[in-house]
């Protein structure tokens, strides 16, 4: 059975973590201290403005999905609505329900959000946006930035939202680095995990936004966990600014982008609808999510229904492509065929 459901990706493209605990730094951190190493706030700065994004102000956060929840809670209140990617992360989507929140959809092509579905989310009332800009989990989708003009009109005439940034693939997302922050929005926030490309179990990610926002974070983090780990931030720094980081970046951008495009193409080829400009994932739209997978399953191959990602987008699968080997990717797609053609019954004497 090949698993294609985790979404995680290739252990082997991952930096090795014997060398980076070997730089740790050993001594004691006590209260009081900066919540930030400063070599991990150099790093994350230097990046995240090569892509564009402004750093004011920068936390540490225990991953994406906690930076968030950090972010609504100091923003939103029990009842308030937040727009959000349809299809989007089904753990981004049980997060904020149990926040109680209520998510508002807001559809999304291979260009990102939709400005009028963006609209009419902004009209009903939701105090927040979140969003992923590109690697979108699970379509792969890229905002254009022709989109993100057309985006940043629309929350223009909605300066009260706060916009919720969740670049979790980073650097290996396959694409350039986009946001819609700018000086002219004045409550956003953008959170970077290290989980695709640095390691999950370092449960790590930093987060930037408008100097309020960041406060606001820092604050309620100091009430509770105070800090993240500063071993765990050290580690962090040593596996980023290893030698040959660099190099091992560009291979797993590579290499993703090679295994999502194979299987892409060969999906294509047979006439199968697919989308796959980015990230880690193919979302492939099918008539019935149940009788494929099942199919699927029965053929070796285990895969994603699309329904705890979808409110009212249409039904679909997701495929990880993470670790699927180039020449897996006609077989799969032969059997995806297989899986969506319409079985005659037979009808009994």
């Amino acid at each position: 059975m090949r698993d294609l459901t985790h979404g995680q990706a290739d252990p082997a493209l991952l930096p090795p973590l014997d060398p980076a605990l070997a730089q740790v730094d050993r001594r004691h951190h006590l209260y009081g201290e900066d919540p930030v190493l400063p070599g991990l706030a150099a790093l994350a700065a230097a990046q995240l403005a090569a892509d564009g994004v402004p750093v004011a102000g920068l936390a540490v956060v225990g991953g994406a999905l906690d930076g968030v929840e950090r972010i609504l809670q100091a923003h939103l209140r029990p009842g308030d609505r937040v727009a959000v990617d349809d299809p989007g992360f089904p753990p981004a989507l049980d997060l904020i329900r149990s926040m109680g929140l209520r998510p508002e959809p807001v559809p999304l092509d291979d260009d990102g959000p939709l400005p009028d579905g963006l609209a009419d989310a902004l009209a009903a009332g939701c105090g927040a946006f979140v969003t992923t800009l590109r690697a979108q989990n699970p379509t792969g989708a890229v905002a254009t930035p022709a989109r993100l003009t057309e985006l940043g009109r629309v929350l223009a005439v909605h300066p009260e939202v706060v916009v919720v940034e969740d670049d979790h693939a980073g650097p290996v997302a396959g694409a350039p680095g986009v946001t819609l922050a700018g000086e002219d929005r004045p409550c956003w926030a953008h959170v970077r995990s290290v989980s695709k490309w640095l390691g999950p179990d370092l449960r790590l990610a930093v987060l930037t936004g408008d100097p309020g926002t960041v406060a606001r974070v820092q604050g309620r983090q100091l009430l509770g966990t105070g800090w993240v780990s500063h071993v765990l931030q050290s580690l962090a720094v040593a596996t980023w600014s290893a030698p040959g980081g660099a190099a091992l970046l560009e291979q797993g951008r590579e290499t993703y982008r090679r295994r999502r495009e194979a299987l892409a193409a060969a999906l294509g080829a047979r006439g199968i609808e697919a989308h796959a400009r980015s990230g880690m994932n193919v979302w492939v739209p099918v008539a019935e999510e149940a009788t494929v997978t099942r199919r699927l399953l029965d053929a070796g191959w285990a895969v994603l229904a699309g329904e705890r990602f979808r409110l009212r987008s249409r039904p679909a699968i997701r495929v990880t492509v993470s670790t699927l080997d180039v020449t897996e990717a006609d077989r799969l797609a032969a059997d995806v065929e297989a899986a969506m053609a319409p079985r005659r019954r037979t009808r009994l004497a």
